[in-house]
Order: structure tokens, then C-alpha cells, then sequence
């Protein structure tokens, strides 16, 4: 069963340190991207286990799923399986940045695994080792062809670029003075 959120009660655990608890879930989770890379679906599988200790709550395990980027050469998806080894720690006062909080005798995991499952995109994907860029058919790369049919020394350009066309710098230049250049 896939399952949105994923909170522990811990009353059991903290009666006696070294207590464990194994945790299995599968999630489906919302936001679970970031810019052009996602984890697909936002399904995560969890799998760890939570363990008192002396002044809190130890959880450690793995989380796995599949990411999807774009190739950083020819622009296609690339979908990636990962898997992320989790050790994070609990406490009634957490400290800020290194461990999370108890609320109400239970841990909220659905935080800590939707930061780690971020972390886990990749950063400049490739769809294969020997990936050569850009299909030369679909995105034409060399010189626009002139009105007369021959290939201008122009390259073609890009009319989302066009508005910076009637930018003149020139005048800038004349404005400030050579003093400070």
C-alpha cells in the first residue's frame, strides 16, 4: 500500500534504550522536485529501523527510488534508479540542522525523507557514457541558409533573443564619460 505520510509512535521504544523497530513503507510524495529534475512519481520505498537511545530516537536504513533528469548533452530524460543510506537523529529539543524533533511521543519521517530523496538528483546528468549531444536533426547546429539557398556566415538566431537586439551599448559609453572607464 502506498502511503503519503509516515509518523512512528515511539511510546513503546523509549521504555528501554536499544528498543528497535523495523519500518517499511512506500510513499508517494508531493515535491519531490527540484528545476528539471524529479524523483519519478515521487515514490519512495523506505526501508529502516528505529531504535531508542539514550536521549532520543536513532533511525537508520535506506531509501530508494527513481530519479528523472535531462541529459546535460542531448536533452532527453534519463531515469535512474537510487538508493540513499539514511542515519538521522531525534530529540525533544532538537538542535537546528543536525537532528529532528519528538512532537506528541512520535517522529515525522516524511521531512527527513523527502530532503534526503532531494539530495539524491543528479546534478549533471548523462543518458549513456558516450553521449554525443544534441540529435544534429532535430536541432540544427551549423550555419542558416540564405534567402538565395545558400549557406549564409550568419548564424541563425534565436527570436527569444531578439528584444536585446535593440540594446545599444554605445550609448552608455558616451553617458559616463572616458574619465571612468
Amino acid at each position: 500500500m502506498v502511503q503519503s505520510t509516515l509518523v512512528v509512535d515511539i511510546v513503546e521504544l523509549q521504555r528501554r534504550t536499544g528498543t528497535r523497530r523495523p519500518v517499511r513503507a512506500d510513499l508517494a510524495l508531493s515535491d519531490t522536485e527540484v528545476g528539471d529534475r524529479s524523483v519519478v512519481g515521487g515514490l519512495l520505498a523506505v526501508d529502516i529501523v528505529v531504535e531508542a537511545a539514550t536521549e532520543g530516537i536513532v533511525v537508520s536504513g535506506n531509501v530508494s527510488g527513481v530519479s528523472r533528469a535531462t541529459c546535460r548533452r542531448c536533452l532527453d530524460d534519463v531515469d535512474e534508479p537510487f538508493q540513499i543510506e539514511l542515519r538521522e537523529i531525534f530529540e525533544r529539543h532538537p538542535t537546528e540542522g543536525e537532528t529532528w524533533p519528538i512532537e506528541d511521543e512520535r517522529i515525522d519521517l516524511v521531512p527527513v525523507v523527502r530532503e534526503l530523496a532531494l539530495l539524491a538528483l543528479p546534478l549533471a546528468p548523462l543518458c549513456r557514457d558516450d553521449c554525443t549531444g544534441p540529435d544534429t536533426d532535430r536541432f540544427p547546429t551549423g550555419p542558416a541558409e540564405g534567402t538565395d539557398g545558400l549557406e549564409s556566415d550568419e548564424p541563425q538566431r534565436d527570436p527569444r533573443w531578439a528584444a536585446l537586439d535593440a540594446l545599444a551599448f554605445d550609448d552608455v559609453a558616451s553617458e559616463v564619460g572616458e574619465d571612468h572607464c
